[in-house]
């Protein structure tokens, strides 16, 4: 029965349900994925740090546990990949820098203990750029390996993607969730600022980094965001009904998007107002146009900060790229970056009473400029990000859109603070009713 099962194409909560009633034991869906993994590694390269022989230690703990008759853990046996900007006992956390090699942590970060609390398997870690800035790592994109995946969370989007990994852990400070998402075609969710804790994550800006979460569909992003996070699971909605009131909205960077992706665009707001939902127009006030530059003031400040030690003592480790972001980072005055908070305030204010009075639940937008650049070079612009992050608002890349050379596109949907079970509830619709055009069942095979 376990050889024949296809644990791969399982969702988590399918492969959780088979452990806690029996059917199959969480070393065989290990095994599986590990299988996975071992075939496609040498072309993906997504894992910084990946342990076999752990990860089935792991799996045989919980088949054990399973044996005694606790049959309430909600992730047994799901392989989890935790991006390599977090902190894990038993497997290196280097950050994507060279400063860490072989580094070591005594404890686990928060996300992951809470995960194992829950019967998840940890994989490995997934592949980060240097600090979660913008250095690329080695990470190919599945759908087509002279892509990128995106980042800074490289690894964590490739491998869901490319089902070596059932649900998978990053990190946003400007689009590094979502955009890497829509360029692998995959489920991404980045809560509310503030919804899971930080303990045990390398800080890059305090004021701005945002855990977030990867998977193949929204219920099992759902699951595991709630979990990992220390938080109530969110409901199921098996008939996501009345529909979301839903409304495009057009930031000061609506320019930066490719024409495919507009066109995609519109394509999908057709199919959800023909499946019953009313989508409106909305732009931001004048007031939003400067949110961008702030946030980029703000992440180059803090960064620079976050990272002294680092840059005093091995300079010659760091990159050229992040180098750059300190030398602006130590050119802002406290005068302009306090300005650029003060902005941040404000227009969270000012956007929640505006969704508040028109009564949107969900905002729409395009998730990130266009497909997937060619080459590893870069990792993408994160220009349609970097508002959403800054506002501390739940977003969501939804795989629903497809690019003029077949790459996937993600639909970014946004919630107003603290308002992520409508921003969930509002994915499980559009999920159930639009056809999925992400990633195809073996995208890097």
């Amino acid at each position: 029965m376990n050889r024949e099962t296809d644990f791969i194409g399982l969702t988590a909560r399918e492969i959780a349900d088979g452990v806690n009633d029996g059917r199959w034991s969480a070393e065989a869906a290990t095994r599986a994925f590990l299988d996975r993994c071992s075939a496609l590694e040498d072309r993906l390269r997504a894992w910084a740090a990946l342990d076999p022989d752990l990860a089935i230690e792991q799996a045989r703990a919980i088949d054990r546990t399973i044996d005694r008759g606790n049959r309430h853990q909600p992730l047994a046996g799901v392989p989890v990949g935790v991006k390599d900007i977090f902190a894990t006992a038993d497997l290196p956390t280097e950050y994507g820098s060279p400063i860490y090699t072989g580094n070591r942590p005594q404890v686990d970060a928060a996300c992951v203990a809470l995960s194992r609390a829950s019967g998840a398997v940890i994989l490995g870690k997934t592949a980060t750029t240097e600090f979660a800035a913008n250095n690329p790592t080695a990470t190919r994109n599945p759908h087509d390996t002279g892509r990128t995946p995106g980042g800074s969370s490289s690894g964590s989007a490739a491998a869901v993607a490319a089902g070596a990994a059932s649900v998978a852990i990053g990190t946003q400070t400007a689009g590094s969730v979502i955009r890497p998402a829509s360029y692998c075609g995959v489920v991404a969710y980045k809560p509310t600022f503030g919804y899971s804790p930080r303990a045990g994550l390398k800080p890059s800006a305090n004021s701005l980094d945002t855990l977030g979460f990867f998977a193949r569909n929204v219920g099992d992003v759902a699951l595991f965001s709630s979990l990992s996070s220390g938080r109530k699971p969110f409901p199921k909605y098996d008939d996501p009904d009345p529909a979301p009131r839903f409304a495009l909205c057009r930031t000061a960077e609506w320019s930066a998007m490719e024409s495919g992706t507009q066109e995609a665009l519109e394509s999908c707001v057709d199919a959800i107002r023909s499946a019953g939902a009313i989508v409106s127009d909305i732009s931001l006030p004048e007031t939003f146009n400067g949110l961008a530059d702030a946030h980029w003031t703000i992440m180059a400040y803090e960064t620079t900060r976050s990272l002294t030690w680092e840059r005093i003592n091995h300079p010659d480790l760091l990159s050229e790229k992040l180098q750059a972001i300190f030398e602006l980072g130590e050119s802002i005055s406290d005068e302009d970056y306090g300005k650029a908070r003060v902005l941040g305030s404000q227009c969270r204010s000012r956007l929640d009473d505006m969704l508040g009075k028109a009564e949107i639940d969900v905002l729409l937008g395009p998730a990130a400029p266009g497909e997937a650049p060619e080459g590893l070079e870069s990792t993408g612009d994160p220009i349609l990000n970097r508002v959403w992050t800054f506002l501390h608002v739940p977003c969501m890349s939804l795989p629903l859109l497809t690019g003029p050379a077949g790459m996937p596109l993600g639909l970014q949907a946004i919630a107003r603070s603290g308002r992520d079970w409508q921003l969930m509830r509002a994915a499980a619709w559009l999920e159930d009713r639009l056809p999925y055009t992400g990633a195809p069942d073996d995208p890097i095979a």
